[in-house]
């Protein structure tokens, strides 16, 4: 058995290799994480949107012999119980019909997102959700 001398024996070892791999990719991977969440985030927002659209326009459907304010106020209402984690003041609410039977009540509702990313706002803008339904 031969002995190596030190400098080639250092210039073998590898245990610093894993560790220096793991710094390069772990900001990447991180980034990568934090965009998934954001992102999902993002989709509930849009998916709870439009789920409140769809309530608003069946309670406005059904609303038509309160009148037109009130049915109107009934739709805004609806969509703002069913909007539960979203902040109702953010949310812009529209509900239009002629409140007339068989008529089309239509229901649009935006709210604001923000894709942000360890401090950087990357996309930005409006959800938006439109649903439409025949007054009974």
């Amino acid at each position: 058995m031969t002995l190596m001398p030190p400098t080639q024996r250092i210039a073998r070892d590898e245990h610093g290799q894993a560790v220096v791999e793991f710094a390069i990719v772990l900001p990447l991977v991180t980034l990568l994480l934090f965009a998934v969440i954001q992102f999902g985030i993002t989709y509930n927002h849009y998916v709870t949107l439009t789920d409140a659209t769809r309530a608003g326009a069946r309670k406005a459907a059904v609303s038509r012999y309160l009148g037109a304010g009130a049915a109107s106020s009934a739709c805004a209402n609806a969509v703002k119980a069913s909007a539960s984690g979203l902040k109702p003041a953010d949310l812009q609410i529209s509900c239009t019909s002629s409140w007339a039977p068989t008529a089309d009540v239509v229901v649009n509702a935006k709210y604001p997102y923000s894709i942000n990313l360890l401090g950087v706002v990357v996309k930005s803008g409006q959800l938006s959700s439109t649903t439409t339904e025949r007054v009974e």
